[in-house]
């Protein structure tokens, strides 16, 4: 009679789908959480250069015997591998071929399918989390799978250097081959802007720049971006402020410090924002950090950038267009003295 029961709970269980698949306990998870319920999530591994199978490599301080991770290689056990570069795409838009776009729904949905993704798990997204940048090719993503419709998914914090640092083990087994069945649902199209909508945003939408400020001021800029400068009125927020450095890996902050850090920035985060970069990957830090982890649901990531922007040849602002204040020798009265 025992057995009876537990095989007809079993069966409403299978039924109901995921009833007993673990929760995500937030947008970001730590390494011993991941560590905990390796097995009941996929985990994602994206990055843009080939050491998912190579090997950590350590320096030791000759005097202290200490040991220093100097190169990132390897990745956690049965780890999906998706390359940065194949996440976007490119497309022919009033004549223009635009670059680092979203995908259209099919081909992104056969790109996770490819990589093994499957509908039976969540999601848990690791970089290699040695910088900035690395961080960002995972919140790439994770927007990526939000605007298709992919709620369960998470990102780990401190990516693979993290985990590495907190002694935890990697393999340097090439990716296996397999094909999930993981489906892209409706675009959600209240995260994406175009550069209709961003010429478009009123005083109460904020555009914020997360480039460095040598691009924003026009001092230099990307060889796919055709101007100088920032989208009028646009906030700056470069990502060296966005994340803290732990040994060798790079953190959020709590969502406590991200409110501080844009209050200072002058950048309110209870109106509607659009965030934006060169091409839509640096953008998706903001967007990560104010949508997930502060909660403001009004807020979308401009998809192509200035590369998008400029293409069209719409304004801009730098240095090299602001008029230049006269120099005026002691005493002068000529107007602007």
């Amino acid at each position: 009679m025992q057995f009876r029961f537990t095989a007809i709970a079993l069966t409403t269980a299978v039924l109901a789908g995921n009833a007993w698949a673990v929760e995500l306990p937030g947008p970001v998870v730590d390494g011993q959480w991941l560590a905990k319920n390796l097995g009941e999530v996929q985990v994602v591994d994206i990055r843009s250069d080939k050491s998912f199978t190579g090997k950590p490599v350590f320096e030791t301080d000759a005097k202290s015997g200490k040991k220093t991770l100097s190169e990132l290689g390897g990745h956690l056990a049965n780890a999906l591998a998706v390359s940065f570069g194949t996440i976007r795409a490119s497309r022919m838009i009033n004549g223009e071929k635009v670059n680092y776009l979203v995908p259209e729904k099919a081909d992104f949905q056969k790109l996770m399918q490819k990589a093994g993704l499957r509908a039976d798990k969540p999601i848990v997204i690791v970089t290699k989390g040695m910088n900035a940048a690395e961080i960002d090719e995972g919140l790439r993503l994770f927007w990526q799978l939000k605007y298709f419709g992919e709620n369960r998914v998470a990102m780990l914090d401190g990516g693979l250097a993290a985990w590495v640092a907190d002694g935890r083990q990697v393999v340097s087994t090439a990716p296996a081959a397999a094909t999930g069945d993981w489906t892209a649902k409706a675009e959600q199209d209240e995260l994406l802007a175009t550069p209709d909508e961003v010429a478009a945003a009123g005083s109460n939408t904020q555009i914020i720049d997360a480039r460095g400020a040598a691009q924003y001021f026009g001092l230099g800029k990307r060889d796919y971006v055709s101007s100088f400068g920032h989208i009028k009125g646009a906030k700056l927020l470069p990502p060296e402020i966005l994340f803290r450095k732990d040994g060798p890996a790079v953190k959020f902050f709590s969502p406590q410090t991200y409110r501080a850090i844009f209050a200072m920035s002058g950048i309110a985060t209870d109106r509607p924002a659009i965030t934006y970069c060169n091409s839509g990957h640096l953008a998706s830090g903001p967007w990560f950090i104010e949508h997930e982890l502060i909660g403001n649901q009004h807020v979308q990531l401009f998809d192509g950038s200035m590369h998008f922007w400029t293409l069209e040849k719409r304004p801009v602002e730098s240095v090299a267009l602001a008029p230049l204040a006269p120099t005026c020798a002691p005493g002068a009265q000529a107007p602007g003295c």
